[in-house]
């Protein structure tokens, strides 16, 4: 069979050329440690190493949004760890305020001191989270979420809204915490709250409100304890009110009713009465109740005598019980924070070893087998170079070189 020059020269050309194309891509997936270049290469493969890119890109999103959650919370964290000790300094405040031999100057200094303390506290209620955010204004965060009142005290201009972030495939995580709920709110077992009427005259005082029955039919209604010609009498504060107990008035004698019990001393005078309320209808508002502390420390008890120093011991159990229902509500809601920071360590743990997970099996599918592909790249580029010399070798063989 005889071959023609031009037609040995575009076989060769052509075979060198393929060989040369096989060891390039052989180089290149060395350089790229991929199995294929291009999705034709394997297209089974490629989809499925899309797949969990996918998967890795939204994890991190996930890692992203855990980490900006966890930051917004060890904000909020801080800011209530203040309010609890500046609710524990007017708890001590107020104890201090009870001792009967300390003068009006020296419960105004410590009204003061309160006021101080209550100007501080609604400082952190309007604390933002350093990027104009405030922290407690729910939906609102733009705006500081509590403002001075038209008739005095705070009031709260944010909502209730909860603002939630993606932390996970199926889980949204708050991370923040509505002003209502930290500081116009009690927990569910705060039980009674005793204050005395503004009008009361005589010398009567309170003592503790303790749980005798739970399973009375009158137990969480709201009750009123008045006085008159000796006796005392208990109405619920339903419309229209129901008498459930009442007789001679002993001072230090219990008195029960509705399922609980408490004692009086003192001489209450005729028309003086108390409100015997559940803790959620007492007044939550915890801004109201220090400033109402504040108000009767600045009250002078010089020549009001035994009348006076009564009411004052009463402003201070009252202050006292919600000061303390407030307190009690706010280590709940930093309770809450710190079990959803666990929740996010807990995602941040899975999450890493999702991570590694999904890498393992990219890394499977589409990383290259070095031994394999250099073994392979030498045995390339020795044929290539067998070709080449074949080629030259036969190129210079002519009939001329015979004769």
């Amino acid at each position: 069979m005889r071959i023609s020059t031009q037609s040995f020269y575009d076989q060769n050309v052509s075979a060198m050329g393929l060989q040369q194309q096989k060891l390039f891509r052989v180089q290149q997936q060395l350089a790229t440690n991929s199995k294929f270049l291009t999705a034709g290469d394997d297209p089974v493969g490629a989809a499925r190493a899309l797949g969990v890119t996918q998967t890795l890109s939204e994890n991190a999103q996930y890692a992203t949004s855990r980490q900006r959650a966890s930051l917004s919370l060890s904000t909020e964290e801080n800011a209530l760890n203040s309010v609890t000790s500046i609710l524990q300094n007017i708890k001590t405040l107020t104890v201090a305020a009870g001792n009967g031999t300390i003068s009006d100057a020296d419960r105004g200094s410590l009204a003061t001191t309160i006021q101080s303390a209550l100007d501080q506290l609604v400082g952190v209620a309007n604390s933002d989270d350093g990027n104009g955010q405030f922290l407690f204004g729910g939906y609102k965060s733009g705006t500081a979420p509590f403002v001075p009142a038209a008739g005095g005290g705070v009031q709260y201009v944010g909502d209730q809204g909860q603002r939630l972030m993606q932390v996970d495939v199926a889980r949204q995580l708050s991370t923040s915490d509505d002003g209502r709920s930290v500081f116009q709110t009690v927990q569910g077992g705060a039980g009674y709250v005793t204050a005395g009427a503004a009008g009361n005259t005589g010398t009567g005082v309170f003592g503790s409100v303790g749980v005798k029955d739970a399973a009375n039919a009158d137990f969480g209604k709201d009750f009123s304890v008045s006085f008159a010609g000796g006796n005392y009498s208990v109405s619920t504060k339903d419309t229209p009110p129901v008498v459930v107990a009442g007789g001679l008035y002993t001072e230090g004698q219990p008195i029960s009713f509705g399922g609980v019990q408490m004692t009086f001393t003192g001489t209450p005078a005729s028309g003086d009465s108390f409100d015997v309320s559940t803790a959620k209808n007492a007044g939550t508002d915890i801004f109201a109740s220090i400033g109402a502390l504040v108000s009767a420390l600045r009250t002078p008890l010089t020549g009001g005598g035994a009348a006076a120093q009564a009411k004052l011991q009463n402003a201070l159990s009252t202050a006292n019980v919600k000061v303390t229902n407030a307190h009690d509500n706010v280590l709940t809601v930093l309770s809450s924070v710190g079990s959803r920071q666990t929740e996010i360590d807990a995602l941040d743990t899975a999450g890493a070893a999702s991570k590694l997970q999904e890498e393992s099996y990219r890394s499977s599918i589409e990383d290259l087998d070095p031994y394999s592909a250099i073994a392979e790249f030498y045995q390339r580029q020795s044929s290539l170079q067998a070709t080449q010399m074949t080629f030259a070798k036969l190129n210079s063989i002519a009939l001329f070189n015979y004769l």
